[in-house]
């Protein structure tokens, strides 16, 4: 078991260097001078090359990357030299020193170093974890909604195959697939949160927290959760909905199925406990890739109700060619990606011994 959890971890961490080496790469081509969007346009050109310095633009790209890979890694090697490129500075890192070797060289155990935004000047982890806490709400509580509706109505569609019910919740499934959520994220908002306001009390956009009008600090508003959760978890619902309806029907028809039934189980007994038990494993295994992507961030969705997490505020470092957010951000979103599905395969290796083969 122990070597299935070292491959697995060894096979997340080849896919965030990979992750990490084609952001590099990507944004490094872009065009724009990095240095000039933090000084503005009317900075003279010894500020230029003092940022630059400091950026490590002065350096050749190979120079450039390591600095990245250092800033990056939790374990990293610094120089206490000023003039070094791989200065170990304080206003960058939260750090502790493990060891000291050569003259001026140190090994040190710090928080990854994701740069400062061009705008704000602020470290973007900073930014980004500002606005992790209403992303992920919002994933969950989409990914909730998915789950529970998902399941009963595939199991409904299974106990009820070619009946109309059956195809009316397939038909349902593959609309809710097919449009985009940029799209149903605007109808919702016009529909439910503009046209029908008055019976639904709900706002077209707003977010977790909001200022009150009466001078009350920040407030929580749950009802501003309602429709971005019900967009984002459409198209979820709709693909739980096929799977648990493709597995109750492939486990309904196995023969300890018939078995149960020939002995005179209830139809409770034989549907709960002992198909669905055995049909949620590929549904587990789908809500678990499904809800990574969705607490990596929906931008359309955050953008069009304002709801202000991760996607909101890549869609805003977008606009902005904020570079060091939009790098961050993306590197969140793999990570988080990453580690969802190591925490699920390993769940999966204890569950199934035969999985760890593989």
């Amino acid at each position: 078991m122990l070597q299935f959890i070292i491959k697995r971890v060894l096979y997340g961490f080849l896919v965030l260097a990979g992750v990490i080496t084609v952001v590099f790469l990507l944004f490094n081509v872009l065009p724009g001078d990095p240095a000039r969007m933090l000084m503005g346009q009317r900075a003279d050109e010894e500020s230029l090359r003092v940022i630059q310095k400091d950026l490590g633009l002065d350096q050749p790209l190979s120079t450039q990357f390591m600095m990245y890979l250092n800033d990056l890694s939790p374990l990293s090697v610094h120089d206490k030299n000023t003039e070094h490129y791989l200065y170990l500075d304080p206003d960058k890192y939260d750090y502790s020193e493990i060891m000291n070797y050569g003259e001026s060289s140190v090994l040190v155990f710090k928080t990854p170093y994701l740069r400062r935004s061009y705008q704000t000047k602020r470290k973007v982890s900073e930014i980004l974890s500002d606005y992790l806490l209403e992303t992920a709400v919002l994933a969950t509580a989409a990914m909730l909604l998915a789950t529970i509706i998902g399941i009963i109505f595939g199991i409904f569609a299974a106990l009820k195959q070619n009946t109309w019910m059956d195809q009316s919740l397939l038909f349902s499934s593959i609309l809710g697939m097919s449009v985009p959520s940029f799209y149903s994220a605007i109808i919702f908002s016009w529909l439910f949160g503009y046209l029908l306001s008055d019976y639904t009390g709900l706002n077209m956009t707003g977010s977790l927290f909001e200022y009150d009008d009466l001078g009350n600090g920040e407030i929580l508003r749950l009802d501003n959760l309602i429709l971005p959760a019900i967009t984002l978890g459409l198209r979820p619902v709709s693909a739980i909905m096929q799977l648990t309806r493709s597995s109750m029907l492939d486990v309904l028809s196995q023969d300890y199925i018939r078995t149960a039934r020939a002995k005179g189980l209830t139809f409770y007994t034989v549907v709960i406990k002992h198909a669905l038990k055995n049909a949620l494993n590929p549904v587990v295994t789908a809500i678990s890739g499904m809800f990574a992507s969705l607490l990596a961030g929906a931008l359309f969705v955050e953008q069009i109700f304002a709801w202000k997490g991760i996607g909101w505020i890549l869609y805003d470092a977008l606009m902005k060619f904020d570079l060091p957010i939009i790098m961050g951000g993306v590197l969140l979103t793999a990570t988080i990606f990453v580690v969802i599905n190591i925490l699920v395969d390993i769940v999966y290796g204890m569950l199934d011994p035969r999985v760890r083969v593989k």
